[in-house]
């Protein structure tokens, strides 16, 4: 692997530290806002999720610019909508303008959610394409950890009525960051190609080292096969039967990830250790563990995914989450209990000893599960099983079904918890043992082959 192929998978996977760092970010602030604006837990649960508007109009739209502008120059655009969206969501005057500033940043991680993997995986050689992809959901774990650690530190400083402000603030810096980076690396060589610039391509290639085949004539000669624009164009009909069996399957996989109760836990990292008797900066600190429990089994799952194969990661995930989810489950009905809340109208779940650290370890055993299994797998999955002139849209597809259903998880989350932890954790987890089946006789898996190869296997001309 050269360093320049290495280094420009590493920019772009900056999209999804952005993406992590926004998705967690409002953990720290959930409850201010709440109260700030005097919320129930609907309009609570909307404003929560009200990013996530944007990050699935961001993901299913970008494909579009993506095919026409060019991965890079989208990379560019979204780099931007992060920085205008931290700036503006400290600076927020009211409900609105806060809500309006976080769907700007949502139309940005929806962007980076398709655009980042996507450009790696088209830059990338099958031998590395797993490890390269990867460092997407490696960054956005990173970005992840970095929003409950900033929450946490800034909270340390009593900012008071401002602290907020500068917990969604603090994303400007690395936003401004990735838009100058960018300029570091090349254009998608697949992309090139699709646009009848050949000579380009072949020098990206040359630069990079990232070929398949004995030579790099013969990579652009099996690019051009797949893309086939004699018979095909890069505009025809997406929803064909000929296309149906990669489009079911990125369809479920991205559902099945948010069906999991992952961005519930998020969002909410903050409150759900609340529940559990934790206070304060405790809470604040058991995010973090969460965080950083993410991150190391992620770098675990990226170290050995090309050699491990997709498909076995999802099956010790899966396992992982059936176990954790219907521990934490019984842990709520075992050890719940309901309790008028601050505001003296809603009503709070409280886990009693030892409850709550039960609770603690089966979420670190999940977020463990999700960080080894769809969560290292699911970019990577996505980024390859369609054809390169459909590639874009299909990550599209993949990325806005994983952000609809988040708004769903995020938004329902609030009301459901209030009602009874216990039904909802076992829902989650009855979700994943309907994962587990697909995995196992489903799912194909997809290590260590070419991307026109695996159109091949798909029965795509």
């Amino acid at each position: 692997m050269t360093f320049k192929l290495f280094s420009a998978a590493l920019i772009a996977a900056m999209g999804g530290l952005l993406f992590g760092f926004d998705t967690a970010v409002i953990s720290g602030a959930e409850g201010t806002l709440e109260s700030l604006y005097g919320l129930n837990s609907f309009w609570h649960g909307v404003l929560v999720s009200s990013a996530l508007i944007g990050t699935v109009i961001g993901a299913m739209v970008v494909g579009i610019p993506a095919d026409a502008l060019g991965r890079r120059k989208v990379l560019f655009g979204i780099a931007v909508f992060y920085f205008v969206s931290a700036v503006g969501s400290a600076l927020a005057w009211d409900s609105y303008s806060f809500m309006f500033f976080r769907f700007l940043g949502g139309l940005a991680v929806g962007g980076a959610s398709v655009v980042s993997p996507m450009y790696t995986a088209e830059i990338s050689p099958a031998r590395f394409r797993g490890r390269l992809v990867a460092l997407t959901q490696f960054n956005i774990v990173l970005g992840i950890l970095l929003a409950f650690l900033s929450n946490y530190l800034i909270a340390q400083c009593n900012l008071g009525e401002i602290e907020w402000r500068w917990m969604f603030g603090v994303e400007a810096f690395p936003a401004f960051a990735f838009f100058f980076l960018l300029v570091l690396t090349p254009r998608s060589p697949r992309w090139l190609i699709s646009k009848g610039r050949v000579d380009e391509a072949r020098g990206v290639f040359e630069s990079l080292g990232a070929i398949d085949t004995d030579t790099v004539d013969e990579e652009i000669e099996e690019i051009q096969a797949s893309l086939d624009l004699a018979h095909h164009s890069m505009r025809e009909p997406f929803f064909r039967k000929a296309y149906l069996k990669p489009i079911l399957l990125v369809v479920a996989i991205a559902m099945f990830n948010q069906l999991s109760g992952i961005n519930a836990l998020m969002y909410y990292a903050v409150r759900i250790f609340k529940m559990t008797g934790a206070t304060g900066d405790v809470a604040l600190l058991s995010s973090v563990a969460v965080g950083f429990t993410n991150l190391v089994f992620t770098m675990a799952a990226l170290l050995i995914i090309d050699h491990f194969g997709r498909k076995r990661l999802m099956l010790v995930g899966s396992i992982g989450y059936i176990i954790s989810l219907s521990v934490t489950a019984w842990a709520f009905f075992a050890f719940g209990a309901q309790t008028l809340g601050k505001d003296g109208k809603t009503m709070e779940t409280v886990l009693s000893d030892p409850g709550g650290t039960i609770v603690l370890i089966s979420l670190l055993v999940f977020i463990a599960s999700h960080a080894f299994g769809q969560g290292a797998v699911i970019w990577v999955f996505i980024s390859e099983i369609f054809p390169n002139r459909l590639r874009a849209r299909g990550q599209a597809l993949g990325s806005s079904t994983h952000w609809i259903m988040a708004a769903a998880i995020s938004t329902t989350f609030p009301m459901f918890a209030e009602a009874s932890g216990g039904f909802t954790f076992a829902f989650y987890a009855a979700c994943m043992v309907l994962q587990l089946g697909w995995v196992i006789f489903i799912m194909p898996e997809t290590k260590g082959v070419p991307l026109e190869k695996i159109q091949q296997e798909m029965g795509i001309e």
